[in-house]
């Protein structure tokens, strides 16, 4: 697979990631008013992530920002596919550093955590993903400031640690469409960020909690699980999760009874278009070609690990390429409801197809 498909991807996440921390407006606020004088701004709520039109996006961003600063020091894998991002001239590196540091502060920071802890179930489980995911990349950078700015989240992390175990010791069934409040999605990165950083109790609480929710389940129906405002595939989302927890052959086990039969024309594997790029909603399925890319990314890499040849593994290897073309492709819209959110997708697609091909 050529891995030339984003030659540009520092210098193009860059600017993306620029542009939305500046726009302070448009921006849905998720808040839920307590009294009539209960209106603050959003900068008020959210001082570090008051920007990009919603909190979320508006953290992934973050994460995107600290992920290019990373791969300009050799971190990563999706630089791979742009000579390591070095093409990132100093003068934006400069620009996108202070950007984040302006925003990544102890102080705004803990006014975020306050807001988490009082505000339990609010961006769950999407948003704490791309939070705990934001702390790890920090916390891995060989760059002190960067480093520093994993310090500051530090106690949003602790906040979200105890709200996700709290909410898996009692959600007896997983969220399984495919929107910001699918289960899988949010569990399998938080998993990874809480490996990453050594948060054992909450790591062990994902894992468990994957076992139960999905591990005995069989015969996915991939061709009926596409609705007009998914950014996400279920299945994937769950299989991606799958990977994670579980050993390479029973994953790959699991995998034939999950997805049997799996074609190369399943339309849980088929590019999808979208017919208007300023509807926030419609916009989401050039969000979904870049998230089935890198979850089937992800499901190869560990079928690879397998004892016995995956009859599964070539399908989906056979969709890659395809849908990687097609999400990158709409990284072209100037509309802003796909330039606050795509450019991350991307991002996290390109490195693990870059992994998958170095392994």
């Amino acid at each position: 697979m050529e891995l030339d498909l984003f030659p540009s991807a520092a210098e193009h996440c860059a600017g993306v990631v620029l542009d939305n921390l500046g726009r302070a407006y448009p921006y849905s606020a998720h808040h839920t008013q307590s009294s009539p004088d209960d209106r603050p701004t959003p900068s008020e709520l959210h001082p570090s992530f008051y920007t990009s039109f919603d909190w979320h996006s508006c953290v992934h961003m973050h994460w995107l920002g600290v992920s290019v600063l990373n791969s300009v020091l050799g971190v990563g894998n999706a630089g791979a596919a742009d000579d390591g991002g070095r093409g990132l001239d100093a003068a934006t590196a400069a620009q996108l550093r202070a950007a984040l540091g302006e925003n990544l502060t102890a102080e705004k920071l803990a006014v975020e955590a306050e807001y988490l802890a009082a505000n339990p179930s609010w961006e769950r489980p999407y948003g704490w993903a791309w939070l705990v995911r934001l702390a790890a990349a920090c916390a891995a950078s060989p760059d002190e400031e960067i480093q520093g700015w994993g310090r500051n989240l530090e106690g949003c992390v602790d906040v979200v640690a105890r709200l996700v175990k709290e909410w898996l010791a009692k959600a007896e069934y997983p969220v399984r469409h495919g929107l910001h409040t699918n289960s899988a999605f949010g569990v399998a990165f938080l998993l990874d960020a809480f490996r990453s950083l050594g948060r054992t109790d909450a790591v062990e609480a994902c894992e468990a909690a994957a076992r139960g929710w999905f591990g005995s389940d069989a015969g996915w129906a991939s061709e009926w699980e596409l609705s007009g405002q998914d950014f996400l595939s279920a299945g994937l989302s769950e299989a991606d999760l799958m990977q994670r927890v579980l050993p390479a052959d029973e994953f790959a086990a699991w995998l034939e009874r999950f997805l049997p039969g799996l074609r190369a024309d399943s339309r849980m594997l088929s590019v999808v278009g979208v017919t208007d790029e300023s509807d926030g909603y419609m916009v989401h399925l050039h969000g979904l070609n870049l998230s089935r890319a890198g979850q089937i990314a992800r499901i190869v890499q560990a079928l690879k690990g397998a004892s016995a040849a995956s009859a599964t593994e070539p399908v989906l290897a056979g969709a890659l390429e395809p849908l990687l073309r097609a999400g990158l492709a709409a990284l072209s819209s100037d509309d802003f409801m796909s330039t606050h959110w795509l450019a991350s997708f991307a991002w996290d697609a390109l490195e693990s197809m870059t992994e998958l091909a170095a392994a």
